[in-house]
């Protein structure tokens, strides 16, 4: 199968010829009311350069909502209200094949691009109770400001509950919430539909913690190996069933309270998992034992593979 992801240009053509402004977008320049560069004009949907409710600059998302959103404001104003679009933050889901992924805020590259000091975590959890039939994996990948905690971007990708988690998130950014929010948010919970710490919550519970300093983490997907003990904490089976990244040395979660003699105090200590949780606990026991240069590899095994480790 071949993906062709070309994106969409702005057909405006009509509003040069009526001598509107184009913005740097390549969509028609408008303010809040949704009016063009003539006050007498409106121009709303795909083909207006409006701006990002994030970073306030300029954007021309081609999404229906903000075109639906920014249509009511306009027809609202030409019949003489004062409503003023306050920007979108490029909300979107896709399916592909049984997989779906959903977007909202800022992706790292944006968050970067607009200035951002910024972290990001990886947590992969179950799309309801694992005990119930039928629960799939959820990865979710945050993008969060340093210094406030402040979410700035969500990526969830999996087979179910996708949408309702990037919708949380979606609110979360226009309330200017934190990670620390989201550790306390009530979900609706049940065993078919959730857990009781809802993967929004875990998201947060991870990205609280790196806000925090709780525990120091490194990223997989910038994180480039230099000297340091890598510790694989997974159970020998999994380790013989998928293998284990470069150099690494395995003890078990369970056993590592009894092997601490087979950890360097003078090199650096990564530990990993499959996922992050017994990894983010290696270092905890580590660093309440004395191995103060200790970190937990965001997102475990699996994320540091997808990262072609």
């Amino acid at each position: 199968m071949i993906l062709l992801s070309v994106g969409v240009k702005a057909e405006v053509e009509l509003a040069k010829s009526a001598g509107l402004e184009i913005g740097a977008t390549g969509g028609v320049k408008t303010n809040g009311r949704m009016e063009s560069s003539d006050p007498d004009i409106y121009a709303v949907g795909d083909a207006a350069e409006t701006m990002h409710a994030l970073t306030g600059a300029r954007a021309r998302i081609a999404l229906a909502g903000p075109a639906n959103r920014q249509g009511r404001i306009a027809g609202a104003n030409t019949a003489g209200a004062k409503l003023t679009y306050s920007g979108a933050l490029g909300t979107s889901i896709v399916r592909v094949l049984n997989m779906t992924v959903g977007f909202t805020g800022l992706n790292s590259a944006q968050a970067t691009k607009a200035g951002f000091s910024f972290f990001t975590s990886l947590t992969r959890d179950h799309s309801h109770a694992h005990y119930y039939p039928g629960a799939t994996p959820v990865m979710i990948k945050l993008v969060v400001e340093e210094g406030t905690g402040r979410l700035l971007g969500a990526q969830v990708l999996g087979e179910q509950g996708i949408d309702k988690r990037v919708d949380v998130f979606a609110t979360a950014i226009a309330g200017k919430m934190t990670v620390d929010d989201l550790e306390n948010l009530d979900l609706a919970y049940a065993p078919p539909f959730g857990s009781a710490n809802d993967p929004v919550n875990t998201a947060g519970f991870v990205a609280g913690h790196i806000a925090r300093g709780d525990i120091s983490t490194v990223a997989p997907e910038t994180w480039q190996p230099d000297g340091e003990f890598l510790l694989d904490v997974r159970d020998a089976d999994e380790v013989a069933e998928l293998g284990r990244l470069n150099g690494a040395v395995n003890i078990p979660l369970g056993e590592l309270r009894d092997r601490l003699g087979e950890v360097p105090h003078d090199r650096r200590i990564v530990a990993y998992c499959q996922k992050g949780q017994r990894g983010y606990l290696a270092a905890c026991l580590l660093r309440g034992r004395g191995f103060e240069n200790t970190a937990n590899l965001r997102g475990g095994y699996l994320q540091a593979r997808l990262n072609g480790w």
